[in-house]
């Protein structure tokens, strides 16, 4: 007896009639892993089992459950909606057979059959199969690799941001884990402000992620300000606090100047770039760098804005103590409309609770880190 290898094609045979399976059988089991089933409820059975059928040889005509009732239920399933079905009947007008191709059937050998012709049938629906599988893999991988690629890069990209990130922070040593409160500030400002009319087209899930992955950007500016007046622990002069306020524009200049070479601008980084210009200009129009008003200050520096102020006012400073988080609340809701945009305002003080939570979070952890 001829031992089978581990790739060899199995192949199910249905049939009510013994003699048949018994013929067919015979001409296919030398070269394939064979499998008969004298039923359709049996055939579906044995379809759904393992190994499963590379391709299944099917009688039309069968008590109980015909062919082409066996074939709707094969097609229906998703796990054997693949598997190739050759009908085999004795009903060998062009009618049928059109009707058994339009059904699904891979193919329509009528009886008696003509070995040969069998198994040349059954050697190309194999060979299409394994073809089709074989490009199947090939795509299930590249699409692996892709997300495999995709998910590097967001990773290196994430680790980039936090150790540029990290390099203006750790120069102002007061602001502790300033860039993971803002950031989670941000997307949850960002996320329920998707809500509210008018802000759902802009802040779509895609424009969130990058919002956020960005966010830690938006004070890389301060490392080109002097310890001096970056650590000093009073208030600044006009003179320094001219000097301080330039680190908006370094942090934006410093981004465009990272994406010279680059053939086409990153989206995280045009974000980046807007949120470290743009986060210091108000409402009203008497911010810095570039006195914007209104809507003319992109929504991702809004809310930048107000996520920003709102742990300052809540975090230890050098120059200040930390306020309660109701406090600082309050100070927010005064500036609606002067400072901040109104729906920014709204949207936060809506959601106080889950802001305060993030804080006290984050606060708890430094408490116990000290």
């Amino acid at each position: 007896m001829r031992r089978l290898l581990p790739t060899t094609a199995t192949v199910l045979i249905v049939d009510d009639a013994a003699e048949n399976l018994s013929v067919l059988g015979g001409l296919l089991y030398p070269t394939y892993r064979v499998l008969v089933a004298n039923s359709g409820a049996k055939a579906l059975r044995i379809a759904l089992g393992t190994p499963r059928p590379d391709l299944i040889l099917l009688d039309v005509m069968m008590p109980d459950m015909g062919g082409y009732e066996v074939l709707e239920r094969l097609r229906a399933d998703p796990a054997t909606l693949s598997i190739p079905v050759i009908f085999i009947t004795a009903m060998d007008s062009p009618e049928e057979e059109l009707r058994g191709l339009d059904a699904g059937a891979a193919d329509y050998i009528t009886k008696p059959i003509r070995p040969n012709l069998v198994l040349a049938r059954v050697r190309t629906q194999l060979e299409v199969k394994r073809a089709r599988d074989w490009l199947k893999d090939q795509n299930a991988y590249l699409e692996a690799e892709v997300s495999r690629r995709m998910a590097e890069n967001e990773l290196t990209q994430t680790v980039a941001i936090r150790a540029l990130a990290t390099l203006a922070e750790i120069r102002d040593r007061d602001t502790g884990n300033h860039i993971l409160r803002t950031q989670a500030f941000v997307r949850l400002l960002a996320t329920h402000l998707s809500r509210r009319l008018g802000f759902a087209a802009t802040l779509d899930q895609g424009y969130i992620e990058l919002l956020t992955r960005s966010a830690p950007l938006h004070d890389i500016g301060k490392v080109g300000i002097p310890d001096a007046i970056l650590q000093k622990p009073g208030p600044l002069t006009p003179a320094e606090w001219a000097i301080m306020q330039t680190h908006a524009r370094l942090g934006a200049d410093a981004i465009d100047l990272a994406q010279q070479d680059l053939d086409h601008p990153l989206p995280f980084l045009t974000v980046a770039r807007d949120i470290a210009r743009w986060h210091h200009e108000r409402w009203d129009g008497t911010g810095y760098p570039d006195g914007l008003a209104g809507d003319a200050i992109p929504i991702c520096a809004r809310i930048m804005s107000l996520a920003d102020c709102f742990d300052a006012l809540i975090s230890p400073r050098v120059y200040k103590p930390a306020i309660p988080l109701e406090e600082a609340r309050d100070l927010i809701a005064t500036e609606r409309g002067s400072h901040f945009d109104p729906a920014v305002v709204d949207t936060f003080l809506l959601g106080f609770s889950d802001y305060a939570g993030i804080a006290q979070t984050h606060l708890k952890a430094m408490t116990n880190a000290v």
